[in-house]
Formats: C-alpha cells, sequence, structure tokens
C-alpha cells in the first residue's frame, strides 16, 4: 500500500568514522532526496469571495495555509516545487512557515512571466547552481501575440556531489474560457514553447538530468502532453512518470462545481534522470480533507543519486 502520508528517515551512519569523513571533507553522503510538487491553489493577493460577499485584494484564507503547511511538513521535501505563488513575499511566507516547523529551504526561485497575479515559485534544501526560468516567451494565434502566461522555471539544482538535477516547473493555461482565443490552443502553444526550450537543451547536452513538473491543465491524450513527451526515438524523450494515491488512484485536482476529478498535475523525467527513482516512496499524497488546503493534491518523488533500476523505454 502506498502511505497516505510521510515520515522520511534519513540515513544514519552507524560508525563515527564515516560521520567524522562526511563533515571533515564536506562530502554529502549518496542519500535519498524527495521532491514535492504543489499546486497550492491561490497563495496570494486577489478578489475572493468569503460568505457571499466579495471581498477586494485579500490573501489565501489563514485555515487553507495551515492546512498546506500541515501536509508540507508530513511529506518533508528537500525541493519543493509551487503553482499558483503570488510575489516574493508570498514565498518567503511559505519558506518561514516551513523553516517554522524544522525544514530548512534556504535556496529560491521566483518566476512571473506574462500573468501578473500567478507565479511559479522553487524552494531548496540544496544550493542552486544556474538559473534560466524563461519568462519573455510568446507566441502567435492569427494576427495576435500571446505571453506564456506563467512562463518556464529553470533552475540546475546541486543535489549531491556530481549530481545536478534540472527542475523545470510549469504552470500552463487554465481551462477557463477566455474572450482572446481558445484556451485549448493556447495551451498548445505553451506546451509547443516548453518543448522547444526542452529540445535546445537535449540537442547541446542529451543526458541531462530534467525534472519537469507542475499543473499542466491538460488530460493524458492531448496533444499537448503528447509533444512535451516528445518522441521515443529521441534523446528529448521526457518519460510520464505514472503515479496513484493509496488507492491507486491517479487524479490530481478536483473541480467542485461539477464533480469532476482529474489528472492535470504530472511529474516528467528525461531519460538519464529515471534510473535514480524509487518507485515505492513516489506517489500522489492523499488526505480525507485535502480540499480545506488546495484543489490539487501534491504529487511525491523519492530519488536516489545512486543508479537504483534499469529506466523502461515503454514509459
Amino acid at each position: 500500500m502506498i502511505p497516505t502520508g510521510l515520515s522520511f528517515t534519513r540515513r544514519i551512519f552507524g560508525s563515527a568514522v564515516f560521520v567524522f569523513f562526511f563533515c571533515f571533507t564536506g562530502l554529502r553522503a549518496s542519500e535519498p532526496f524527495t521532491f514535492c510538487s504543489y499546486n497550492v491553489k491561490n497563495w496570494l493577493k486577489m478578489e475572493r469571495f468569503e460568505g457571499g460577499k466579495k471581498e477586494e485584494l485579500t490573501t489565501k484564507p489563514a485555515q487553507e495555509k495551515a492546512k498546506v503547511i500541515e501536509y508540507l511538513v508530513d511529506i518533508h521535501p528537500d525541493v519543493l516545487g509551487l503553482c499558483e505563488i503570488g510575489t516574493q513575499e508570498d514565498l518567503s511566507e511559505i519558506q518561514a512557515a516551513l523553516k517554522a516547523k524544522g525544514i530548512d529551504l534556504p535556496h529560491s526561485e521566483l518566476t512571473r512571466a506574462g500573468d501578473d497575479t500567478r507565479s511559479l515559485g522553487l524552494l531548496s534544501k540544496f544550493p542552486i547552481k544556474a538559473r534560466n526560468s524563461q519568462t519573455k516567451l510568446t507566441y502567435r494565434i492569427g494576427t495576435e501575440t500571446f505571453p506564456f502566461q506563467r512562463g518556464i522555471l529553470d533552475v540546475t539544482v546541486d543535489v549531491a556531489p556530481d549530481f545536478e538535477v534540472r527542475f523545470m516547473g510549469v504552470h500552463l493555461k487554465s481551462k477557463r474560457v477566455v474572450a482572446e482565443a481558445d484556451e485549448a490552443l493556447m495551451r498548445r502553444n505553451e506546451a509547443h514553447l516548453l518543448r522547444l526550450h526542452l529540445d535546445s537543451i537535449f540537442s547541446k547536452y542529451p543526458q541531462t538530468k530534467i525534472l519537469c513538473y507542475g499543473d499542466f491543465n491538460e488530460h493524458r491524450h492531448e496533444a499537448s502532453i503528447h509533444e512535451i513527451i516528445g518522441s521515443r526515438e529521441s534523446d528529448g524523450l521526457m518519460i510520464d512518470l505514472h503515479m496513484r494515491d493509496e488507492h491507486g488512484l491517479v487524479w490530481t485536482h478536483f473541480w467542485d462545481a461539477a464533480d469532476s476529478y482529474s489528472r492535470l498535475d504530472y511529474l516528467f523525467l528525461s531519460r538519464a534522470l529515471r534510473p535514480y527513482v524509487d518507485p515505492k516512496n513516489t506517489f500522489i499524497y492523499s488526505q480525507p480533507d485535502f480540499m480545506k488546503a488546495s484543489d490539487h493534491r501534491p504529487l511525491v518523488l523519492r530519488m536516489n543519486t545512486s543508479f537504483t533500476r534499469k529506466a523502461k523505454s515503454e514509459e
């Protein structure tokens, strides 16, 4: 059974000699690390309706924030990718709340692109080696030019000596109908820009360890997802990491107005990163009261910095 919650234990060296060695040399042990991707549902200032009344530019309710932090403390991520963050102040608020609970993620990245309300955020226990976030990307539909609304958060993190992971966060155009253009076509264009960015990396460095995560607002069979995954014959293939909750269910988002459960959040891994996944500790985090925090459920990925399994080309 996949666990509902998570309290990862850290590897303890039985010998004081090993402890001394790693402390003295400054090397980190080859221990597992945990990544979490979570759409925290409007942790930002916006117009909200409380008790049937409209409130101007209020932040996410305190009780919802507390639930988000409660779940993240249970998950205990070493790297945390967030969707629907507002400003740097909002990201810092989560960072501080986690630190107060014993989870120190001192390194951060905030990416704000065409959407002046919602941003992408990342918090990391490990140092960020390089920052390549894309915030100025555009595309055309007919005669109109549109921005990639949330852009691409792109940072390279030094997880361990000689082990770098390039974390790439996205939040594609929502399914909400807009007057400017067809929302599905807008997502397709944003997905195409993401694929072009991936291809630009793989063409130079085909063995790059990339984890692409986030809220893709798209179902698995749609063209946008197929384009992001790419060709199985290519070095640029991104493997869809199929994840389930404790009941074997794959949905990540609940739309209460329609009683609709959907898989909209994904983790895609490059070929070079796939063998390091710990499948037994990789799952969709599930709690009965998940809606008290967000309409999305967190994705939890456990990885090792040493080879664990042979990647399946069929995945």
